[in-house]
């Protein structure tokens, strides 16, 4: 399954349908409004405890924006998905031209569902894809039982937008 339709599947059963209109049109930010951007590159890596996934981990990601702020960066590795999710809102400016947000939940699932959630503080630091120059997304988060990484870099090529 392409992992834009997992993303799409991740926001409607999180009963957050979107109008087309809500899609922009030519973003220049990142991630932007409400929508479905997926990014090609490497999976650099992805661990949640002592489990090593980066093997299986697929040269995708998504990154959702919800109507109500939402942000989750989603991977997904040998059909489970795993996504970083924090409040938009809390964006803040980090090192080299990076941005910052923080965390507060690592959701998981199996196909095109996401089901599961955990409790998690941490961050993921990201550049600008729209820059037209590689970047990296870099996740790390850590909930009272666990922890959870995941580390992506672009080629530099465009995005696919999704509603």
């Amino acid at each position: 399954m392409k992992l834009s339709a997992l993303a799409a599947a991740a926001i409607f059963s999180a009963a957050f349908a979107l109008p087309a209109s809500a899609a922009p049109a030519a973003p220049e930010t990142f991630p932007g409004a409400p929508g479905v951007i997926t990014l090609s590159g490497k999976c650099a890596k992805l661990v949640v405890a002592k489990f090593d996934a980066t093997k299986g981990c697929k040269n995708e990601l998504a990154s959702v924006t919800l109507v109500n702020g939402l942000v989750t960066f989603i991977f997904t590795s040998d059909g489970k998905a795993l996504g970083f999710q924090g409040d938009g809102g809390g964006i803040k400016p980090a090192s080299n031209g990076n941005a910052r947000l923080p965390l507060s939940l690592v959701t998981t699932g199996v196909g095109n569902k996401m089901t599961g959630e955990v409790k998690v503080a941490g961050f993921c630091t990201f550049g600008n894809p729209y820059a037209g120059k590689p970047i990296a997304i870099e996740c790390t988060a850590e909930s009272k039982d666990s922890s959870f990484t995941g580390s992506f870099r672009t080629g530099g090529k465009l995005v696919k937008k999704g509603k």
